[in-house]
């Protein structure tokens, strides 16, 4: 694992490259976002999604998946997106949050026979970055973390010692926090409705 300190006020733009080099390769990061760190790679190689759903043993054909965009517009082409839907994403994002919105034609493998698919636009700079670096979305789930020690979660070196051995960068942007987004099924746009309550408070 390399680790690679960044902050979202200075973003290293030879970092940045490795980071985008390692996740065309089929490489898996560790990435700030505005609530848990998260475990990512490019959400158009079959293989890194598969290997992620290997790590966090789950099991992709009956797990929901999200991807992180860089705005609304990248997110416009892998789910469909109707004007009151639009208006939502405007009015929250980039926020802690992610939409549970109608998939695509466009996705990958995958997620082949899934009728939704998960959307963050995180309020962290490296994240919508590296989604705009890259040229399309980053598949996305947040680490896992032990819930009785709470640094677990937040510190990065604490996250390297869990994953060295299983990821291929680590980008360190300090403390982070361990509340999760929260999570609006979105499928019917008139009645968007919230399934998970996390960080995210929707306007």
């Amino acid at each position: 694992m390399r680790i690679l300190k960044m902050y979202a006020s200075s973003i290293n733009d030879r970092y940045m490259e490795q980071i985008i080099n390692s996740l065309r390769d089929g490489g898996i990061i560790i990435y700030p976002t505005d609530t848990l760190y998260a475990i990512g790679c490019d959400a158009l190689n079959n293989q890194a999604i598969e290997r992620i759903c290997r790590l966090k043993g789950i099991d992709s054909r009956r797990t929901d998946l999200s991807i992180t965009c860089s705005g609304i517009s990248q997110a416009a082409d892998y789910a469909r997106i109707d004007n009151n839907i639009f208006r939502l994403l405007r009015d929250n994002l980039p926020g802690a949050f992610t939409f549970i919105l109608p998939a695509s034609s466009t996705l990958p493998k995958a997620f082949k026979g899934r009728r939704t698919v998960g959307i963050r636009i995180p309020d962290n700079e490296i994240a919508r970055e590296i989604a705009a670096r890259l040229g399309n979305p980053i598949l996305t789930t947040s680490i896992q973390w032990d819930e009785d020690e709470p640094d677990d979660g937040r510190e990065p070196q604490s996250i390297a010692m869990r994953y060295e051995d299983s990821v291929d960068i680590l980008i360190d942007a300090g403390t982070g926090d361990i509340t999760p987004s929260t999570v609006i099924n979105c499928l019917d746009s008139s009645y968007p409705e919230i399934v998970r309550e996390g960080k995210g408070e929707l306007r």
